[in-house]
């Protein structure tokens, strides 16, 4: 009961004038927007839907010219067949009950509600892990960020790789801006004009950052259409922080829009993400260039990874010990890296 009685009061006094009323209008858990469908090749899925767990995908030969005098003996190279494979090898599941009664009285539709959540969760599990991996990293324990550095190759290695699948100079950290190899690059915003600071060693900007970042895939030859950028929402706070043009109208930005910002830096398209691996603290971590919290940021090209899925389903069938509905999903899928030399991070917290 709301409402208080004074003392000696007894009209009523169990309250019962004044019931509780359950609204038929339900309040939904916010949600974080995925972007791994947006920034990886699916050209693949129809292929393993229908005919398999696995595709092989040959990579293009690499070819060597050579300097022809008359008279040379020509003598025609072997050609390379590097392929990767593409395997459908994760799957995760949801499984809850809703009893007869609990549906035959209930004022709301628990059975919709809840499977409309399940499927979000799948869908935000499955982008935690593809950015993970992307960027070199893989969860401890489902339904987290990536904050464990990966070991295990998925099929095999590109030429030139490590065991996460990427390649060590596409990895930018502190070493790249005068510090320690292995630290975070100390992040501040630039302020512009006579009084701006000079960062120490080891510290820079967030576009300088980004303009780094393009000039490693510009120097791997990676095209620049199809290029993207994904930050989380503290590099994003550096970013309006340094030049809030970026993400004003007046300058051709538009604000954020389902995870992407409307505008582009350094022809990058660019998605804002809660789901980037972070290690410790996390990027929000102030101070010096730390190896042990720190947050990741991750560019490349559409073509860089490629996703799958085989079954992404939810089905209902009749709990055989009781009087219920049971409601199942199970998404099953793969990501294979297949351009390393297409994908750059960079790991960083606050200066």
């Amino acid at each position: 009961m709301a409402f208080t009685s004074a003392a000696g009061y007894g009209n009523l006094p169990n309250g019962n004038f004044s019931p509780v009323i359950y609204s038929k209008q339900v309040q939904l858990a916010f949600r974080k927007s995925a972007v791994c469908e947006a920034i990886t090749n699916s050209d693949y899925f129809g292929e393993i839907a229908n005919m398999g767990d696995s595709v092989k995908i040959i990579k293009e030969p690499e070819i060597t010219v050579k300097a022809y005098a008359r008279g040379t003996t020509i003598t025609p190279q072997d050609l390379d067949d590097e392929d990767f494979s593409l395997t459908i090898d994760k799957a995760n599941y949801f499984a809850f009950k809703v009893d007869d009664i609990e549906e035959a009285h209930s004022h709301v539709n628990f059975q919709s509600l809840a499977s409309d959540r399940a499927a979000y969760r799948l869908a935000d599990q499955f982008d935690q892990d593809v950015l993970g991996y992307l960027a070199g990293y893989k969860q401890s324990a489902i339904g987290s960020v990536g904050n464990t550095v990966n070991d295990v190759v998925n099929g095999s290695n590109a030429v030139g790789s490590t065991t996460d699948e990427l390649l060590a100079s596409m990895k930018i950290d502190a070493a790249d801006f005068g510090g320690s190899g292995g630290d975070a690059l100390a992040l501040q915003p630039r302020t512009g004009g006579a009084t701006d600071s000079t960062p120490a060693a080891g510290d820079t900007f967030p576009l300088t950052v980004i303009a780094r970042m393009s000039r490693l895939l510009d120097q791997q030859n990676v095209d620049t259409q199809g290029r993207w950028l994904v930050v989380d929402p503290v590099f994003m706070e550096l970013l309006k922080d340094e030049d809030s043009r970026l993400f004003n109208a007046d300058f051709g930005g538009s604000g954020l829009q389902n995870g992407q910002i409307g505008t582009q830096i350094h022809g990058f398209r660019v998605y804002t993400s809660n789901n980037l691996p972070a290690v410790g603290t996390g990027p929000s971590f102030t101070g010096t260039n730390s190896s042990t919290s720190f947050g990741m940021i991750v560019a490349g090209h559409d073509s860089a990874v490629a996703t799958a899925e085989q079954i992404n389903k939810t089905e209902t069938y009749r709990d055989p010990d009781s009087f219920a509905d049971i409601v199942r999903g199970m998404h099953l899928y793969g990501r294979k890296i297949l351009r390393p030399e297409a994908l750059v991070n960079a790991k960083y917290n606050l200066a």
